[in-house]
């Protein structure tokens, strides 16, 4: 069975962070203070739920919640979720595809990825973002560096297959694949791996199976972004709704153009991962209200707790001026590490409602209205903090605001080595007389930067974020998944040079 290269949070414990946290965005469960309590909060597991609050200035506002668009309690777009199954002429000629396992090799996720025999690794979306043009190029190990930073996931117990040209009466072997994910979704049970082949899906899908601790599902796009969820013609709020825990989805495009989702991924599980995505064009096409919107979403509404967003490119998100539109929106325990995200109508990481005890390490934000937001407030579950959250190593450059707190915010967040620049209202605002260490006040000085079309916001040679960073939190492999180098420094962004 081929194995694919993901990652686990660092440490998925047990224990639920707090009793009393349900479903939103961070919830703060006590714990020692400043970085001990910081240490504890990682022990008790790091996941990271996003929502849509809304973020003007200084002030606190109350946030409308862009993820209540998102958040049906019905089944959502069952049209767009499952295709009509063919019978038939039809279903004899669908199923007449020849597929193989080999039209299931991943792809794209590095040159340590795991991959039959003759199959070469392919860019990282590079025709779609000059950002990730080197997703595969080779690069320099200095002494130290790790070979591989990202670890395999175990095989699992059961496999599917899904392709466009599939059918959904098939058994879902690699020769005979299901053609939808809502499909594939229905005969996964724990220790899954569903692989994707590359194509267009259509989108609003809902999922509500769980994996269990020692068996977790996998969605899989085989080529990294060649899977591709659309919205043209599809229905639904959101691109994907899942609803269930310890579920991981890998490697997606979720395109919103010429549709009206007001969500890309929404997460109301537990423990799950939402890793290495593409998302872009989320609520463009949408009037701006306090329903508000978010690209990648992790709520504690339904009680979900401790999920990871991790390695996602995230761009263009709602329409511009609108401040109920979010690109990361997280309202639960969590964490969000190694993403790049720009041009978001409001917050392009935005903490709110229960959140607590995230962890935001080595994220490069720019070109948005406010790059970071630490907040609390509408609490579903708990009556807040945020607190116990952790802010290093990330790029915030180039928005209106820079990191800012806001609402009901604790005593015991840190924020260490980080890159904060030329954000034109502020650069940091912080609550009860925090004070940020180790800032890096200069321009991150990036491969290619424009506010407009595609940035390369990769590390330039003469970066001053090059070393400047903390091993603290970090993953040990960067955004397109090469290692971390522990010599040289690690650098802050989500890029190691």
């Amino acid at each position: 069975m081929n194995k694919f290269v993901t990652f686990a949070s660092d440490i998925r414990v047990s224990a639920l962070l707090c009793s009393s946290m349900m479903t939103v965005l961070l919830t703060a469960c006590g714990g020692g203070a400043g970085e001990q309590g910081l240490s504890q909060a990682k022990q008790q597991t790091q996941t990271a739920g996003y929502i849509v609050s809304n973020e003007t200035t200084a002030a606190a506002t109350a946030p409308a919640d862009a993820l209540m668009a998102i958040r049906a309690d019905g089944d959502q777009a069952k049209p767009a979720a499952l295709a009509p199954q063919e019978t038939g002429a039809d279903a004899a000629n669908s199923s007449a595809s020849t597929y193989t396992e080999k039209d299931f090799a991943l792809t794209g996720y590095g040159a340590g990825d795991a991959m039959p025999a003759g199959t070469s690794a392919t860019a990282y979306g590079a025709s779609d973002a000059a950002a990730v043009a080197a997703a595969t190029a080779a690069q320099a190990s200095a002494p130290g560096a790790a070979a591989r930073a990202a670890p395999v996931i175990p095989s699992t117990t059961y496999q599917f297959y899904v392709a466009p040209n599939g059918n959904d009466s098939n058994a879902g072997t690699a020769a005979a694949p299901f053609k939808t994910l809502a499909r594939a979704a229905r005969a996964s049970k724990a220790s899954t791996t569903v692989f994707v082949a590359p194509g267009t899906y259509p989108g609003g899908i809902k999922t509500t199976v769980s994996g269990s601790a020692g068996g977790r599902i996998y969605f899989v796009s085989t080529t990294k972004w060649g899977a591709k969820i659309v919205a043209a013609g599809s229905g639904g709020e959101s691109g994907w709704d899942n609803r269930g825990s310890y579920v991981d989805i890998v490697g997606f495009q979720v395109d919103g153009s010429g549709g009206k989702w007001t969500g890309g991924i929404y997460n109301g599980g537990s423990y799950d991962m939402i890793r290495a995505n593409y998302v872009h064009h989320i609520a463009k096409g949408v009037a701006c209200t306090s329903a508000g919107g978010t690209a990648i979403g992790v709520d504690s509404y339904y009680n979900g707790v401790k999920s990871d967003v991790i390695g996602n490119l995230v761009h263009d998100i709602g329409p511009a001026g609108c401040t109920f539109v979010q690109g990361i929106y997280v309202s639960t325990s969590g964490s969000v590490k190694n993403n790049v995200v720009y041009r978001v109508a409001e917050a392009a990481i935005h903490l709110w409602h229960d959140a607590n005890h995230v962890i935001i390490v080595n994220n490069t934000v720019t070109t948005s209205n406010t790059g970071i937001i630490v907040g609390g407030g509408d609490f579903y579950h708990t009556k807040g903090p945020n607190d116990y959250t952790l802010v290093y190593s990330n790029i915030v450059y180039d928005n209106k605001m820079g990191v800012s707190e806001q609402g009901k915010t604790g005593m015991n967040n840190v924020y260490r080595n980080n890159l904060v620049f030329q954000n034109a209202t502020y650069n940091w605002r912080l609550k009860n007389g925090l004070q940020h260490s180790g800032t890096v006040s200069s321009d991150p000085l990036f491969v290619s930067y424009t506010r407009t079309g595609t940035p390369d916001l990769r590390l330039s040679s003469s970066s001053p974020a090059i070393g400047r960073g903390t091993p603290t939190e970090a993953l040990d492999y960067d955004f397109l998944e090469n290692p971390r180098n522990a010599d040289t420094g690690f650098d802050i962004g989500a890029y190691q040079h």
